[in-house]
């Protein structure tokens, strides 16, 4: 992937190999998932990756060989916004790997939004019946950059079977790290003042650090000051690069520059993650396939995050 600066933050995301590619699992979008307008939350999407990663890895039986991985970066494209109440299919598949590392993809489709509860289907007042079901699309590309990581948390090769279940469904055996997000700039006059962050005791997973998902909970409260992100398809990229502990003071920096959003939730000074938010050009947005696929072995992850 090219640097920021040369448009790697647009790569597309290229859809499944095939239908069948993959592991695939589906679950209800819940009411603690979305937001007041119903939408689902950034951060709701992030759990639903841990969750498909830890089923995949069960399903695969790579509990026993590469049981541990961290996630470096994840990319959520947000094509076309899943909303309450739906059900939502969720396809897994490796779309590059080197020999400690892979990133993987997963597709979430609405398969069903019809519900009888739906509130944009109750009576309306002084009526006695509800209108039909109304039925909507939903369409969400990620993309996780993994690492396998020893227990004491230090990147490690991939089992030979692991290796042998992700090659199966891409052709890219070198894949290589490069950043897609910038260095945090100085606090400058005139732009907005770092806030702070307070972190809760939820935030924090049984390592002791800040989970992946909790650090998407601040970028969906700055997104409410720029709806007009929220709007349009956009990608979100969000970096992690040094673990939060207990006691920390978090501080968010942000800056927006025309059609860019980026965010450095900053410790001590220090950057723990970055994120950048774009809008994605139609030509770049990846088409919908067919109901996610069944399963079909992958290796994936007995949870250890990055956080």
């Amino acid at each position: 992937m090219d640097d920021l600066g040369r448009g790697a933050s647009l790569h597309a995301l290229e859809p499944p190999p095939s239908p069948e590619a993959g592991f695939s699992t589906r679950r209800r979008v819940r009411t603690g998932d979305v937001d007041p307008q119903r939408r689902l939350r950034l951060d709701s999407v992030a759990r639903y990756l841990q969750d498909i990663a830890a089923d995949n890895l069960d399903a695969t039986g790579h509990a026993r060989t590469d049981p541990f991985w961290i996630v470096r970066r994840t990319v959520i494209d947000v094509i076309e916004p899943i909303s309450w109440p739906a059900t939502v299919g969720l396809q897994r598949w490796c779309s590059g790997l080197s020999s400690r590392w892979a990133n993987m993809r997963v597709r979430l489709t609405v398969e069903d939004s019809e519900n009888p509860e739906d509130p944009d289907g109750m009576p309306a007042p002084g009526t006695a019946a509800p209108g039909p079901p109304t039925r909507r699309g939903g369409l969400v590309e990620t993309e996780a950059f993994w690492i396998n990581v020893t227990a004491a948390g230090l990147p490690a090769r991939i089992s030979d079977s692991g290796m042998a279940s992700l090659a199966g469904t891409t052709d890219i055996h070198r894949l290589r790290w490069a950043g897609l997000t910038q260095g945090c700039p100085p606090e400058r006059p005139g732009e907005p003042q770092d806030r702070p962050h307070l972190l809760r005791s939820t935030d924090f997973d049984p390592l002791q650090h800040v989970n992946n998902a909790a650090y998407l909970a601040v970028v969906e409260d700055e997104l409410q000051q720029h709806a007009d992100l929220l709007q349009r398809r956009h990608r979100v990229v969000i970096e992690y690069l040094r673990p939060v502990t207990q006691g920390a003071t978090m501080t968010v920096r942000r800056r927006r520059a025309g059609d860019r959003l980026e965010l450095w939730l900053m410790v001590d000074g220090i950057v723990a993650a970055a994120v950048l938010v774009t809008p994605i050009p139609a030509a770049s947005a990846s088409p919908a396939s067919a109901s996610p696929a069944s399963a079909s072995p992958t290796a994936s992850v007995r949870y250890r995050p990055q956080e």
